[in-house]
């Protein structure tokens, strides 16, 4: 957590990382990650929105390497991964959004998830207590799926994971169309509302 200071007194700074899983930079699923950032930004939260869209990122190929080195980081080095790992170690939120592809989440985000949350079991849960959400994009059907997924990764690092009113889906198709889901959006910025409230609870200081 960084911090600014104001006067004599030091003030935390939270922040939230997002990671969108999405082949399309800046589609429906962006754009929903985009309401939730609405909502802690006006609480005071830094935020930051990393695509994977135009780069490949690769599977875990269960070397162990990050069991053996232990230090913070996948032993595959020549993708986004290890920054990404990097800014989910400094944040105080984690969102993983992802579209859904045939009832789950994107290969990308999935691999992700595979090699970060390996390299955080390995270092000290290293993602413990900080707070996770997860948002998806759907056309019809298996958002469920895709949001268990996503929400396994934060339980297994042993987060904390707020709700909102609904489960955070947004209904879209086209480029936009989530815009149109007015249950969705709203969903994104109660989701947003409650991630910043459980954030004060846990990390704020007078």
């Amino acid at each position: 957590m960084a911090m600014v200071r104001r006067g004599e007194r030091r003030i935390p700074i939270m922040k939230v990382i997002a990671i969108n899983g999405s082949a399309r930079k800046d589609g429906n699923t962006a754009i929903l990650v985009r309401h939730v950032f609405s909502a802690l930004e006006e609480e005071g939260i830094e935020t930051e929105l990393v695509q994977l869209a135009g780069k490949p990122v690769h599977g875990c190929n269960a070397c162990y390497g990050c069991m053996k080195e232990r230090n913070r980081r996948c032993a595959i080095d020549d993708d986004i991964v290890n920054e990404c790992i990097g800014k989910m170690d400094e944040a105080d939120g984690i969102i993983l959004a992802s579209p859904t592809y045939f009832a789950d989440v994107s290969p990308e985000i999935k691999a992700l998830m595979d090699r970060a949350g390996f390299v955080g079991i390995f270092n000290d849960s290293m993602f413990r207590r900080k707070v996770g959400a997860a948002v998806v994009a759907v056309r019809r059907g298996g958002a469920i799926h895709a949001f268990d997924t996503l929400n396994h990764f934060f339980f297994i690092s042993q987060m904390v994971v707020p709700g909102s009113s609904y489960w955070n889906v947004g209904i879209g198709l086209e480029r936009g169309d989530v815009e149109k889901d007015e249950e969705g959006i709203r969903t994104m910025r109660i989701l947003g509302e409650n991630m910043a409230w459980v954030m004060k609870k846990l990390y704020a200081k007078e």
